[in-house]
């Protein structure tokens, strides 16, 4: 912004430097002695000292026309700033045929120099106007979106032409870009612009990289990018490998949120690989987890028959794992070995990570006589066979005398069949508490699959702690509920105690649905033990009273309660 003197200043020299309509040295009606005597001589000497400026505007403008009038005269004459200037410079040039003093050069050069100056300094002035208390502003960011997509389209003004190249063929796509929107944009770029030899900049991509690189140079451009799953990964490497870092990002957040979508062959497996390849903890997490809570579902698609051996194995050892029996499991990973033929330790070690005890001795007898698998591998699992075929025929406590029962084979995962828990779906949730009672067995031991123990689940849409419940006054009136700190409770209690308990702790968990691409998956898991009741922290983020919440499936709640028995040791093992 000018100083407002500047300005004073400035508007005075073009007064100055407005010559009288006889184009004679009379630049006053009234005249002047100064001006008379010696103008050059003072013109040499004060400017010299870099106040003569000053010094004939102060001068002067009490000899001038007044700025008012010169104003009005300009109006009227109906032209604008800018070409008020080219006539008032062309003035000066003709004056100076006859003899114009020098320092109305200087004055007609301040009156461009000022309109100039107006004209640049208008956005700033734009901006700090909008930043006031009532100001409108007026976007038309969108526009200038479509002019630089046709920058880009029409390759008008193009300085750099962009030959892509894919690698190992001799197919090069051209396109004529801009240096300086490259620069602003990458780093990268900067650099190799700076280091080209000519107008042509040679990139070599791979085959996926080549094909999506057009619509990699349109983001630079544009900010925005239109993309499929089987590209995430091609427009991920361009971003990571010329440094645009706010697309890599937003592309991450992308796989994460879109690891639910429907593709003809998977795409999480693969999205893993990438994560795991370029260090990617964020999305190799997710991934992770996202295969871990619907393995099932895994399970039945072709990925399945895609996944490596290293993320077979770390899904094997996983006790978070949601499915509906140890024996899908068993026969997924069977079918896995037969696809992809692993050679025989890995093979041994897959089979190793099945928690046969968690399998119903029926079916490990069935597994043994028509398992193909386990009758070739036999020798490699027949230790833990023998250890299922105890655990099925020993009660819990007897077992803990002689064996660790805290290892992975008496710990079961997240099971989704009707012994180990209950689907619950809560219709309009917040609109009361509900309450649901089911069974399940006592624990996986063929001991105890006759006993069952049944299990009362209370759902509080808005619990309150005793502090902000509602009370009641001495007549007995009950003051107005506070439902503002209300969150969602989930409270899970045996409906009984019975001595088949001892040696057994139960785990909670609380699996919550919902509903993402149109496909139902996992979204949230609430784990609590037999020492509390309650998830503390159950749905603490969730927002129930939005129908579009993404925590409700058609309004509805979807849950599903699975209860895991812990074994445990009473008796010191012996010696």
């Amino acid at each position: 912004m000018l100083h407002p003197k500047r300005e004073r200043f400035k508007i005075k020299a073009v007064a100055i430097a407005t010559p009288l309509p006889d184009s004679t040295n009379q630049w006053s009606p009234r005249g002047c002695e100064r001006c008379a005597r010696g103008k050059a001589s003072v013109l040499h000497k004060e400017s010299r000292t870099g106040s003569w400026a000053t010094q004939q505007a102060a001068h002067l403008s009490a000899h001038i026309q007044p700025v008012g009038e010169w104003r009005r005269e300009k109006e009227e004459r109906g032209k604008d700033k800018e070409a008020q200037a080219v006539n008032n410079w062309k003035e000066m040039e003709r004056s100076y045929e006859h003899k114009t003093p020098c320092w109305v050069y200087v004055g007609t050069l301040l009156f461009f120099f000022h309109f100039h100056s107006v004209t640049v300094s208008g956005a700033p002035l734009k901006q700090e106007a909008a930043l006031d208390n009532g100001a409108t502003v007026l976007n038309h960011s969108m526009h200038l979106v479509h002019r630089m997509e046709n920058l880009l389209t029409l390759g008008n003004s193009s300085d750099v032409s962009l030959r892509v190249q894919t690698m190992n063929t001799d197919e090069v796509k051209v396109i004529q870009a801009h240096s300086l929107v490259l620069t602003l944009q990458s780093d990268v770029f900067e650099e190799l612009l700076l280091s080209r030899n000519n107008s042509a900049l040679v990139l070599i991509e791979t085959p996926e990289c080549a094909a999506v690189f057009d619509k990699f140079v349109r983001y630079l451009y544009c900010g925005d990018i239109s993309l499929r799953l089987d590209q995430a990964i091609s427009l991920h490497k361009l971003a990571s490998k010329y440094r645009v870092w706010g697309l890599q990002q937003g592309l991450t957040q992308y796989m994460t949120q879109h690891l639910s979508s429907d593709s003809p062959t998977g795409h999480v497996v693969s999205w893993y690989n990438y994560a795991l390849q370029i260090g990617d903890a964020t999305l190799r997490d997710s991934c992770l987890q996202y295969l871990s809570w619907n393995l099932s579902s895994v399970l039945q698609s072709g990925e399945w028959g895609s996944i490596s051996e290293d993320l077979l194995l770390s899904l094997l050892q996983r006790s978070d794992l949601i499915l509906q029996s140890e024996l899908e499991l068993y026969e997924a990973l069977e079918s896995w070995i037969n696809q992809n033929q692993p050679v025989s330790s890995t093979i041994e070690t897959a089979l190793r990570a099945v928690r046969y005890g968690m399998i119903p001795p029926q079916h490990l007898f069935r597994l043994q006589r028509h398992s193909p698998l386990m009758v070739k591998y036999y020798e490699a699992i027949r230790d833990l066979l023998y250890l299922a075929f105890q655990f099925h025929s020993a009660s819990p406590i007897q077992l803990a005398k002689y064996f660790d029962v805290n290892c992975s084979i008496f710990t079961p995962r997240n099971y989704l069949s009707s012994s180990w828990g209950s689907p619950w779906i809560i219709n309009n949730p917040t609109r009361d508490d509900r309450s649901f009672s089911f069974q399940t067995q006592l624990g996986p031991s063929g001991h105890d699959s006759s006993k069952r123990v049944t299990w009362n689940a209370l759902f509080s849409p808005r619990w309150l702690p005793l502090s902000a419940r509602s009370t009641y006054t001495e007549l007995g009136a009950m003051q107005p509920t506070r439902t503002e700190g209300g969150r969602p409770r989930i409270i899970v209690t045996p409906a009984t105690s019975s001595p088949d308990f001892a040696g057994v702790s139960f785990q909670k968990t609380v699996i919550v649905m919902a509903k993402q691409q149109g496909k139902v998956i996992v979204r949230h898991v609430y784990n609590f033990h037999q020492s509390t009741e309650e998830a503390g922290d159950f749905l603490a983020d969730a927002d129930l009273q939005r129908r579009a919440s993404e925590y409700l499936i058609d309004s509805s709640l979807y849950l599903h309660v699975v209860i895991k028995p812990l074994y445990h040791s009473l008796l010191v093992a012996r010696k």
